[in-house]
């Protein structure tokens, strides 16, 4: 079914809203959704919200949830979500880390008990709108084994950048599994079968079922390498802003963990590049000839045909998969949210 991006943001916002969500909050959350649809990221977008609505409804990201500051050093800023739904947490983490970064140079913001906040790189966006550069990590169910090992350890352990070159920024939007597992969920979502490769069964064997695989484990990206980028993210999501490890955190796939919050633990980190060698735009300009070389050698720039979300034209069209328009349809009806 092909909707707008406008009727989109316009049900997701009414349903959260429903939901209990404040309706400031809803609307950021929304807007977040809808951009990874825009993006291309299907897997962090629409599809993810009837599981976001379950566990709304049975206490798993209470929707009445606050995001307030422990504590506060200037530059650094540890903030704490009550178990709330992540996207418009780390939505206002990144504005305070651009407003921090602004007046000392660098901007740290983790966000603790948090929810899952969908396509990561998102959330380089307001640094990118001023010109700084945003490390972006998270963490979440543990879905991937040690190099080696056979017990899941870590979540998929995404990370992001927000490159701010110009004429267009660059965005690094990745998991360091093999896959993202939000790929996975689409796979089971649409019933078709995994590529070879991609991700193992519980006991460890490789699979194609995206049902196994699901609640299976994903292998690594790139073997001991990948593994041990995962650990750093590991470290500064779980380990610096937790409270959860990884193999602490629900799933959100597993229906008997809906009331259980994830307590997700995320981290920001901004950078002011005219604070850096050279002072002014001497750090700038070589970001940009650092862009501009990557297309030089025929190369393609992460993320150069991402749309900032200013940019979007609401009417734009956003094709959504019939399965998940049932499911919203549903929870439309559930709510009481009156259709577009």
């Amino acid at each position: 079914m092909t909707e707008t991006v406008a009727s989109a943001e316009a049900l997701a916002s009414g349903l959260l809203t429903a939901a209990g969500m404040d309706p400031g909050n809803a609307r950021t959350s929304a807007r977040c959704i809808v951009m990874a649809d825009v993006w291309g990221i299907g897997s962090h977008g629409l599809m993810r919200l009837p599981y976001y609505l379950q566990r709304m409804a049975a206490g798993g990201y209470p929707p009445d949830a606050e995001l307030r500051v422990a504590d506060d050093t200037g530059p650094v800023v540890s903030a704490t979500g009550g178990g709330g739904l992540g996207h418009w947490q780390l939505w206002e983490a990144a504005g305070l880390a651009v407003s921090r970064c602004r007046r000392y140079g660098i901007g740290a913001v983790a966000v603790a008990d948090s929810g899952h906040c969908g396509a990561l790189g998102l959330y380089t966006v307001p640094g990118l709108r001023e010109g700084l550069l945003t490390l972006a990590f998270s963490n979440g169910p543990a879905v991937m084994p040690p190099w080696g090992g056979a017990k899941p350890l870590l979540s998929t352990s995404p990370l992001a950048a927000g490159i701010p070159a110009r004429p267009r920024p660059a965005i690094v939007d990745m998991a360091t599994s093999a896959v993202a597992r939000g790929k996975i969920a689409a796979h089971a979502h649409s019933g078709t079968q995994l590529p070879e490769g991609w991700a193992l069964a519980a006991d460890g064997t490789p699979t194609t079922d995206p049902q196994e695989a699901l609640y299976g484990m994903l292998s690594p990206l790139g073997g001991a390498k990948g593994f041990a980028l995962a650990l750093l993210v590991e470290s500064l999501a779980g380990g610096l802003a937790g409270p959860n490890l990884s193999a602490d955190v629900p799933d959100m796939f597993t229906e008997s963990d809906a009331p259980n919050p994830q307590r997700i633990g995320h981290v920001l980190i901004t950078l002011d590049p005219a604070r850096f060698a050279g002072g002014g735009e001497a750090a700038a300009k070589r970001l940009d000839r650092l862009a501009a070389s990557v297309e030089d050698a025929g190369g393609r720039l992460p993320g150069r045909d991402r749309v900032l979300p200013e940019n979007v034209d609401p009417h734009t069209p956003l094709k959504v998969d019939d399965g998940t328009v049932r499911e919203l349809r549903q929870w439309a009806e559930r709510l009481g949210v009156p259709p577009e």
